[in-house]
């Protein structure tokens, strides 16, 4: 059986996660998670994934699986917070919640905090936890420069972490390519599984 089980976002949940995959669970699998930008669509896919097994998420940190060390960063660029898609340093708008949080109207926030739609949403604050690690695997929901609508980002992170793998979603598009520095990069269809022999 494997080792872990990591989920690559838009899991677009109707039950909980530890109720959708409880025989994972049961197993005694590692079960690890970042979200993509539809997991914040709705309010309970959001509270499926993200509250059913918090401590699962790999969204900006990191977890050592078989060996290997495997970051996570989950959600999408935005225009109104940070768009590094050509410029990987591209000025963003908001660096964090709570600078974003003090621009808000009480009527603009979700419980209180920022939009729901905006917890999946890629902060530079993220990245910048994310990049002073040292990893083997990459897990990204949004693409490097690899696929047409990728970032010049996450080429950058996956080169400042020096990953030699970066898996990514959200596209709904399985091909295989390689950064210019090597990093190899696996993008993942609709729902496709893959393994990673350890």
């Amino acid at each position: 059986q494997p080792e872990a089980v990591i989920l690559l976002g838009d899991c677009d949940l109707e039950r909980p996660l530890r109720e959708e995959l409880a025989p994972v669970f049961a197993a005694g699998i590692r079960v690890l998670w970042i979200h993509g930008n539809h997991d914040a669509d709705r309010p309970h896919w959001h509270a499926n994934l993200f509250d059913s097994h918090p401590e699962g998420s790999l969204h900006a940190r990191w977890q050592q699986v078989g060996g290997l060390i495997i970051g996570g960063l989950g959600g999408v660029f935005r225009e109104s917070v940070w768009y590094p898609r050509v410029d990987a340093d591209a000025e963003p708008v908001r660096r964090t919640r709570l600078e974003f949080l003090r621009q808000l109207s009480k009527p603009s926030r979700w419980k209180g905090g920022i939009p729901m739609k905006h917890h999946a949403t890629i902060f530079p604050e993220d990245f910048e936890k994310l990049r002073r690690f040292r990893l083997d695997v990459l897990v990204t929901h949004e693409a490097p420069t690899t696929h047409k609508h990728g970032f010049a980002a996450l080429d950058k992170l996956a080169r400042e972490t020096r990953a030699k793998l970066l898996i990514h979603g959200h596209h709904h598009y399985s091909y295989e390519a390689e950064l210019p520095k090597g990093t190899r990069v696996r993008g993942l269809g609709k729902a496709e599984p893959w393994v990673i022999e350890l």
